[in-house]
């Protein structure tokens, strides 16, 4: 065994997509993975101007690609632009996602519906899609990861966003599911699974209910961007090779599985 070369987060060389990158988790992953050596490209939809800072911060290592990744055309559109610039995707970071209040109490049966539909789109089949177009070229290069973001509220039962916690629950299990199956083309999948996080999609619930967040903790504070964006960088890493379907808790220890 190469030591050196298994105990490294050394990516230089490789192609790391993230999406959903322009701002939050993604968009520290794309800084770290490139702080690593890998070429990152940050998708995003609508945040151009974020987008374009993100990499204005990074430097050559960086490129900016718009899709919308929850339309099946686009991702597609965006896989085979990055494998015809890049040759390869050798990373992919399954980041992007939606978070809509849905309670259970609500009287509108339409917007009910309505919200699964978006929440599932880009939290569910955007990442299914995404690996399945990603995984073509991987197997061509001789392997690559799968990495996807699902969160606490895949272990819970949410009772005001009960879409966006079934969402990450189907994440883990097509963790488990790329793990089990692809393996033979040196295909890995790890999952991560935050808490709360300083980010953009979760300051409205921290703003409303800081305290009681803050006591659920044991550490006694809110998880940052970068706390998330280190171990993504790890299971990227050569030293996370033989991690295969596993899902990683970063919490503070607010919830065990």
């Amino acid at each position: 065994m190469d030591v050196k070369t298994n105990a490294t987060l050394d990516l230089g060389g490789k192609t790391v997509v993230i999406t959903g990158a322009s701002r939050g988790i993604g968009a520290e992953t794309a800084r770290r993975m490139a702080a690593a050596g890998a070429r990152v490209v940050v998708n995003y939809h609508g945040s151009e101007a974020a987008a374009n800072a993100v990499v204005k911060e990074i430097g050559d290592q960086a490129i900016a690609m718009r899709a919308d990744v929850a339309d099946p055309a686009a991702v597609k559109r965006l896989i085979e632009a990055v494998v015809t610039r890049f040759g390869s995707i050798d990373v992919l970071v399954n980041n992007a996602a939606i978070f809509e209040y849905n309670p259970f109490d609500g009287d509108d049966y339409e917007a009910w519906q309505n919200g699964w539909r978006r929440t599932f789109d880009l939290n569910v089949f955007a990442a299914a899609n995404a690996a399945w177009l990603a995984m073509r070229a991987m197997r061509q290069s001789g392997g690559g990861k799968i990495i996807n973001v699902a969160s606490r509220a895949a272990w819970r039962g949410e009772t005001e966003f009960a879409d966006y916690g079934a969402s990450k629950a189907a994440l883990v299990n097509l963790t488990r599911s790329i793990a089990r199956a692809c393996a033979k083309d040196n295909i890995v999948a790890s999952c991560v699974a935050p808490g709360f996080i300083e980010t953009e999609m979760a300051k409205p619930e921290l703003e409303a209910h800081r305290e009681e967040i803050l006591s659920q903790i044991p550490l006694r504070r809110v998880g940052s961007v970068g706390d998330v964006a280190g171990v993504i960088l790890f299971l990227a890493s050569p030293m996370a090779d033989y991690l295969n379907g596993v899902t990683i808790d970063i919490n503070g220890g607010s919830w065990f599985q």
